[in-house]
């Protein structure tokens, strides 16, 4: 992974400042002959999923996006999602990533299908295994912004071909709802400690990880910070 291809991408977004790097373009004109869209640079980060409709089944998610940009409601980043990093991990399915803006001007019978990732940022739950750690704090604040669209495919990973319906998935979005054990899998196999990653980013961040409840239904509206009222943070961090 290339880094200044990387946050090249993320400006593009217009989420993060340029920082003195390369472009998208840049980037683009450099790569785009050798092997199509899959050339494009690319970032990986790890989560925890949910199914929408059943917040109990999770999986341990592998993203790996490249920026779409130039498009007329703003720029896209494209995921494929793999059930591991290794050469024959399964494709699991794709997220799309928007920003907030373009989220708001979405119509509102599409916003159901898309979930904020504030919770994953602040809880600890999402990491960026390959960057360094000041990398990992600017894609996270630029990450906590956005909105995903989520299926996945390949609903269960343990099945030899893909099979059933695909899944439309939610993020986690308070505490006590990621599977422990599953948690733990995640943090054993990436060597870190999802509790300690939470409480340095709420100190970094300046803002305690909101507490939303899971989707009652799949017409539930995702939201980042409440579950009712102004969905917006707190003032400053708890005492």
């Amino acid at each position: 992974m290339d880094r200044r291809e990387l946050f090249g991408a993320l400006t593009a977004l217009g989420v993060v400042p340029a920082c003195g790097i390369g472009s998208e373009a840049s980037a683009a004109a450099d790569h785009g002959k050798a092997g199509g869209p899959t050339s494009a640079p690319h970032f990986h980060f790890c989560g925890i999923h949910m199914a929408k409709t059943n917040p109990k089944l999770q999986f341990i998610t592998q993203h790996f996006c490249a920026a779409h940009t130039g498009g007329p409601d703003g720029d896209v980043f494209q995921c494929t999602l793999y059930d591991g990093t290794g050469k024959n991990a399964k494709l699991i399915g794709v997220e799309y990533l928007i920003s907030d803006a373009a989220y708001r001007k979405l119509p509102e019978a599409e916003k159901k299908y898309w979930h904020a990732h504030t919770y994953e940022v602040l809880g600890g739950g999402l990491i960026a295994p390959e960057m360094s750690p000041e990398e990992e704090k600017t894609f996270m604040k630029a990450v906590m912004t956005l909105w995903g669209k989520a299926w996945h495919t390949w609903p269960d990973p343990s099945t030899a071909v893909p099979m059933g319906e695909p899944l439309l998935i939610w993020s986690l979005m308070g505490p006590g709802q990621v599977d422990p054990e599953l948690e733990a899998k995640r943090d054993k196999e990436f060597k870190v400690d999802t509790k300690k990653i939470s409480a340095a980013r709420v100190k970094e961040f300046g803002q305690q990880p909101p507490n939303v409840a899971v989707p009652k239904d799949i017409n539930t509206i995702g939201r980042q910070w409440t579950n009712e009222g102004d969905d917006k943070p707190p003032t400053g961090p708890k005492k």
